[in-house]
């Protein structure tokens, strides 16, 4: 018999590639943090010895989800300042309190609280856009989630960077340090178009496409930005990043919310690919994404979160349900997306993005084993017709049993098995008291 250090067995298994196929009863085996054998459950344990075995039997396992956009260390703002625009929240209550708190240890301390809650939720890898990244990705590599960390870029000075020279040689200085590791990767992040100029603007395409990274932005995230960026550039903010050309298969896109068809037809033709922020833009208001039409064009779309500031919660689960439910509503048509193709968006449509397709996104021999068990068998999701429609219309978080990042095991049994929770909460505790006191005495 084979040697493998860990075989999953379970009673469904949404391999996502091949898309629509739901394997019943099957097993996983992993050896060194990959997959190695896909097979069904009785087969595995007479091919394979394995160090643990693991059974599920009334689960269905998906890859690990990939939130293609988070600012995670905003955790610590979560419920800070709530049902207001977008500028007021940001320009009035976010911005200032960033001014005031920003630091390396307050990033730190609400990274580790993001990555708990994502990992708690089935979440293995998140695309983040913050400042000090660098010690987002030391946290992300201690832990052992898989993150992309973004190169920020503002042409603001804050406590990380007093200019965009220096914002783009720190951002550079954390790539050329994690290069080749295994759990982190790097995106340029420019923080939108309306903060970022022309002149850091191209120099970040020239970059990404000489590296081969994506470039993480917001964009068309409200109606008023691309009114502002007509009447200041111009142009609409799409127009004037596809001429400084950065309408390319590099380019993450964040919210989308106001696009025209000839916009969706030039993203489509260019490789570029949609993060959708439904619950975020639903709370602020900020507009809707056109989902149904931009899958119908070919383009590549991916599922955020956004921050915990603005949406709540860093819950993928919850973000399927949503973003599946708000396409079908704006699109007019119960059949505009899929179960199937909802999890997509949130599995191998963000790998795809974040150039990890090869390594993660999909259960699939050769890739690293980034995998969500999640138990069907509650009152809420039973009986079982369709399991991935179980899951993406009636599945909570509260429902993940477990979660293997690289073949480590980070939740066992609904509980964190890395990460000591409770000293997490007391940290974020102290800074709500710091925090919560000087907003309320302002």
């Amino acid at each position: 018999m084979e040697k493998v250090d860990t075989l999953i067995k379970t009673r469904w298994l949404a391999p996502v590639v091949p898309a629509g196929g739901v394997l019943a009863n099957h097993a996983v085996a992993i050896r060194q943090g990959r997959i190695v054998d896909l097979l069904p459950g009785e087969d595995a344990l007479e091919r394979y010895e394995a160090a643990e075995i693991i059974d599920r039997p009334g689960h269905l396992l998906i890859p690990g989800l990939v939130n293609a956009h988070t600012h995670a260390s905003m955790t610590l703002l979560r419920g800070l300042a709530d049902d207001l625009t977008l500028m007021d929240w940001l320009q009035n209550h976010i911005w200032p309190a960033e001014q005031r708190w920003m630091s390396a240890e307050f990033v730190e301390h609400g990274a580790e609280l993001a990555m708990a809650e994502m990992l708690l939720g089935g979440t293995t890898t998140f695309n983040d856009m913050y400042f000090f990244p660098e010690v987002v990705a030391r946290a992300a590599a201690r832990i052992g989630m898989r993150a992309c960390v973004g190169m920020i870029l503002i042409k603001f000075p804050t406590v990380w960077a007093s200019d965009p020279a220096e914002y783009l040689r720190k951002g550079l200085a954390l790539r050329d340090e994690y290069k080749g590791h295994p759990l982190i990767s790097t995106a340029f992040a420019p923080h939108a178009p309306y903060t970022v100029d022309d002149e850091y603007l191209v120099k970040i395409r020239r970059l990404a496409d000489e590296l081969e990274i994506p470039v993480h932005t917001h964009v068309h995230e409200t109606a008023d930005e691309v009114l502002g960026s007509v009447v200041d550039c111009g142009a609409r903010p799409l127009a004037r990043l596809d001429r400084l050309g950065l309408v390319s298969p590099m380019l993450m896109a964040v919210h989308m919310t106001q696009l025209e068809d000839a916009e969706i037809e030039r993203i489509a033709a260019a490789g570029a690919s949609v993060v959708h922020c439904p619950e975020s833009n639903l709370k602020l208001a900020s507009g809707f994404c056109p989902v149904a039409k931009l899958l119908a064009a070919g383009v590549n779309v991916c599922l955020g979160t956004d921050g915990a500031a603005s949406n709540n919660d860093l819950d993928m689960l919850g973000e399927m349900r949503t973003a599946a439910l708000l396409a079908k509503g704006v699109a007019g048509r119960a059949d505009a997306i899929t179960a199937e193709q909802t999890l997509q968006m949130a599995t191998i449509n963000g790998a795809r993005a974040l150039g990890l397709a090869d390594e993660i996104g999909s259960i699939e021999v050769g890739k690293w084993a980034d995998l969500c068990c999640v138990d069907l068998e509650r009152p809420a999701t039973w009986p079982v017709y369709n399991p991935v429609a179980q899951l993406v219309y009636a599945t909570s978080r509260d429902q993940v049993a477990d979660v293997w990042v690289a073949g480590r095991r980070m939740v066992a049994d609904g509980r964190l098995s890395r990460m000591d929770d409770a000293a997490i909460v007391a940290r974020a505790g102290a800074w709500r008291d710091r925090i919560a006191g000087e907003h309320e005495h302002d």
